[in-house]
């Protein structure tokens, strides 16, 4: 029985079930996801308590070796690429009202985010090429294929620090970070690459280019959707992709706001479990496969979603991921809860050294 508590993660199957019945209904019903993700789970975290225990001692190698923990999250990557095609299929019905339209658009940003880039995250933190592989088809559905090379090489690397554009300043407003994170990211993935093939002596301009093949894929992906459903369904596959890519962004705000590593001379301080928000809130833990165990991930980026620890010296949220993804999008209100929060952290490192 031990072995079935993998099952536990399943529930992250419920938003592309919700996603579907979007796309097979119509009015406010399109907008189920969003509902259950933004509103029900952070009502439900509100009332109950976030659980800090963490596995037995010894569980830790069973967890490894249960292939139910990898089967689950491999089977997300075709239950992505299949609700992306119905959402394509889906889309061309006629009579389809404004709102029905943008209710199924937002599903597949859901989708796009919470399946496609947390999912590809976690593969793409994976050792095996052809898990990092699935990991970037996930990331192709979200037009966010050089996630990979900026988030394992350089992000990882500088979380936490003001090179690091992923990482929120604090007092800085989340529509400020949204297009900061975004170009920096970006950018600093083409210099990456360009950096690497300069190491290896290869042309910067052949496909041995992980951006340049990266982006004929996704270009090759937007292509296709132009020539057999019409340029009007690029538009709505666009505008899911950006949804999901601005939820990535939210979750890259949370995460990091606000707290810094300290620089002696030339090199900052190893990453230690208080650079990162942490999320003990279990129902967000359950759907985002562990992702708000951040502190752990950060301090051994290699450890499986299913072994990552609650840790005593990160710095907790008062609730879970989805509750505080909604409270960054007010940004006086965010300011209100996390700015103490981030001195009181800032005072006890002091307090400390």
């Amino acid at each position: 029985m031990k072995g079935l508590k993998a099952l536990k993660y399943s529930v992250g199957f419920v938003l592309p079930a919700l996603t579907w019945w979007s796309f097979n209904s119509y009015s406010w019903i399109t907008f189920l996801p969003f509902i259950y993700i933004f509103i029900m789970i952070p009502l439900v975290e509100l009332l109950i308590p976030a659980d800090d225990s963490n596995f037995e001692k010894g569980e830790e190698a069973s967890r490894l070796d249960n292939a139910l923990y990898d089967m689950l999250i491999y089977l997300m990557v075709p239950i992505q690429l299949f609700t992306l095609g119905y959402f394509i299929f889906s889309m061309q019905e006629v009579g389809l009202s404004f709102v029905d339209k943008a209710g199924r658009i937002l599903s597949m940003g859901l989708c796009c985010g919470i399946i496609g880039i947390n999912i590809g995250h976690e593969l793409g933190h994976r050792k095996l090429e052809w898990e990092r592989w699935l990991a970037k088809i996930n990331l192709m559905t979200s037009l966010n294929m050089h996630f990979m090379h900026e988030h394992n090489l350089h992000h990882h690397k500088m979380v936490s620090t003001p090179e690091d554009p992923a990482t929120a300043k604090f007092g800085e407003p989340l529509y400020f970070f949204w297009f900061r994170s975004i170009t920096g990211v970006y950018a600093m993935s083409w210099k990456l690459e360009r950096q690497r093939l300069q190491r290896k002596g290869i042309s910067f301009w052949s496909l041995n280019n992980q951006m340049i093949t990266d982006h004929i894929i996704q270009i090759g992906l937007i292509a296709a959707i132009g020539f057999f459903f019409g340029a009007t369904m690029v538009g709505y596959f666009l505008m899911a992709a950006l949804v999901g890519h601005l939820l990535l962004e939210t979750v890259n705000y949370i995460e990091h706001y606000g707290l810094m590593r300290n620089k002696k001379g030339d090199r900052y301080e190893r990453v230690m479990p208080h650079h990162s928000w942490n999320s003990d809130h279990m129902v967000g833990r359950l759907h985002l496969f562990e992702l708000s165990r951040h502190s752990d991930h950060h301090f051994i980026s290699s450890r499986k979603y299913q072994i990552l620890r609650h840790m005593d010296k990160s710095p907790q949220m008062p609730t879970g991921y989805p509750g505080m993804m909604i409270l960054s999008t007010v940004p006086p209100l965010w300011f209100a809860v996390m700015n103490p929060r981030v001195k009181k952290v800032q005072e006890e490192l002091l307090q400390a050294s």
